[in-house]
Parts: structure tokens; sequence; C-alpha cells
């Protein structure tokens, strides 16, 4: 595995609901599940990205 991926490995539970939408999305756009997520957890804002203090 490479490295630079190898930082943490994650296992999400999905309702049959949220994974078939998943499925969907994915080949619907022809991106890979874990690409797709990535990028969700990327667009998530912190409080510290909005300038508050937890």
């Amino acid at each position: 595995m490479n490295k630079k991926w190898a930082a943490k490995r994650l296992t999400i539970n999905l309702t049959s609901s949220e994974a078939q939408k998943l499925e969907l999305y994915c080949s619907t756009t022809g991106r890979p599940a874990t690409d797709v997520i990535r990028e969700l957890i990327r667009s998530l804002s912190t409080l510290e990205e909005k300038g508050l203090q937890a």
C-alpha cells in the first residue's frame, strides 16, 4: 500500500439506501467510492476554519 494513504484506515456502516446512493453516484461519475468520500470529508468545515474556538 502506498505510504501516503496508509495513515488511517476507516470502516463505515451504511444503510442499504446510503450504499445504493453511493454506488449509483460512483457508477454515474466513474469515480471510486474512496475518492468521493475523501472529497466529502475535505469539504467539511471545522470550527477553526470558521474562526471559532471550540
